[in-house]
């Protein structure tokens, strides 16, 4: 399963009504640290697959209005929605391990 690119046409049916957990990585193309994670994003979301979670990204320059909405002011940032809401959310860099970790707390 390769991570789910967001904008302002899928967010609300991929995120928000997802029936499972969401990690989301608000990213942008001219941040270095988020270019740092895409791999770790990509290995995460081929670890991850056929379990109960999705992976998914959202450029902020993209989606300024999504990003607005949820109060990024820097990235890269990461938020995990369960039912519609954040139930964890931080900003900066993160080992793939402990990536999985935090996911690992909301799975169904």
């Amino acid at each position: 399963m390769a991570e789910v690119n967001l904008n302002s046409d899928n967010f609300e049916q991929e995120v928000i009504q997802s029936d499972v957990p969401v990690l989301v990585d608000f990213w942008a193309q001219w941040c270095g640290p988020c270019k740092m994670m895409l791999p770790v994003i990509e290995n995460l979301a081929t670890e991850m697959e056929g379990q109960p979670v999705k992976i998914a990204k959202l450029d902020v320059d993209e989606g300024g209005a999504i990003a607005q909405k949820y109060n990024i002011m820097s990235v890269p940032a990461f938020k995990i929605f369960k039912g519609g809401e954040v139930v964890d959310e931080w900003v900066g860099a993160q080992s793939l391990d402990a990536l999985k970790e935090r996911l690992e707390k909301f799975k169904v």
